[in-house]
């Protein structure tokens, strides 16, 4: 019989990927998630049966042991990027991580990879950072040759980084940001699932990698790289940081007073923390090159998913032909 890995969070942005890339390379899949029947879409991704969505609230020591059942290898992808209810971030970046870990250390699982990011720091002033720098203690307490991957801005289609700032440039004729000046460097979400299936299949060696891609730029450049692909000339006006600071403590201001009905998916005040520090890979990090793994150039796929946020859409390219061969 094949072997058998859960993934948790195995639906979302990254976990997709790693759950088709498991698939493709003959593993059966557990997809650990909150709603089963909006993960369905996973089943696909290998023959009948192969690949399975099930309950499971990372918050709970029982729906957590009962997704490790019998599996040879596991993957923690579950995070969040605003706190809503009862998913805070110690909740779930870093209690959530070590419940993983220590359960599957408890059934004897073999191998873990662990999802984190970079600028994981348990001392930080940031509430994200911090659990995510507790949720690798946690994880390399129980599980110390898990493979933890520390991925920078993760780009795709199905990204929330890309995707949402191309929405805001059809607008307005401003693209309002915050920290600027805060270099990145963007990873393909394709090569964050490589990396992972190496972790699970034990190709890669346990330890701490940091992954980023073949670029690095601010965050005002990224915004104007963005802009070239969808066709669109906007104004990227970088906030003052008193401003940006008034206006993320609205948003969240706002979500408070609505019990969290209304979301803060625009800036917090946590955000704007952690838009004070570069995004970058550490120097003296492993990596990509470390796993053989050549990153993907954002020049290479931006155009595949952003075309639709051009003033034409898929028509751009044939508008811009045709008026080239009226004015010639």
């Amino acid at each position: 019989m094949s072997k058998l890995v859960t993934i948790y969070g195995g639906s979302g942005f990254v976990g997709r990927y790693i759950t088709q890339r498991m698939a493709r390379a003959g593993w059966r899949v557990r997809v650990a998630v909150r709603n089963p029947n909006e993960a369905l879409f996973v089943k696909p991704y290998g023959v009948v049966g192969q690949v399975e969505p099930i309950l499971c609230n990372i918050r709970d020591d029982a729906s957590v042991r009962a997704a490790l059942t019998g599996a040879d290898a596991v993957v923690n992808c579950v995070g969040i990027l605003v706190e809503s209810g009862k998913n805070k971030f110690g909740a779930v970046q870093a209690e959530g991580a070590e419940r993983v870990a220590r359960l599957a250390a408890e059934q004897g699982v073999k191998r873990m990879v662990h999802i984190s990011a970079i600028g994981a720091d348990a001392e930080s002033e940031s509430d994200y950072a911090a659990s995510k720098g507790a949720g690798e203690a946690g994880v390399l307490e129980h599980m110390p040759s898990a493979v933890i991957l520390r991925p920078s801005i993760v780009f795709g289609p199905e990204d929330d980084f890309f995707n949402r700032f191309a929405g805001m440039s059809r607008l307005s004729p401003v693209l309002p940001i915050a920290g600027g000046d805060v270099r990145m460097q963007p990873v393909y979400v394709g090569d964050v699932a490589e990396a992972a299936e190496m972790g699970v299949t034990g190709k890669a060696a346990g330890g701490i990698y940091e992954l980023g891609g073949p670029e690095v730029d601010s965050l005002r450049g990224l915004m104007q790289r963005m802009l070239g692909v969808v066709h669109r000339r906007r104004l990227v006006l970088n906030l003052p940081t008193w401003i940006a600071g008034i206006m993320a403590w609205g948003f969240d201001m706002v979500q408070a007073v609505t019990g969290g009905l209304v979301s803060n998916g625009v800036l917090t005040r946590d955000q704007l923390k952690n838009l004070t520090k570069d995004n970058v890979v550490a120097q003296d990090a492993k990596g990509l090159a470390e796993l053989g793994i050549t990153p993907v150039a954002m020049e290479a796929v931006l155009p595949d998913y952003l075309w639709r946020f051009r003033p034409s859409g898929q028509y751009d390219a044939i508008k811009d032909s045709a008026q080239n061969l009226r004015n010639g």
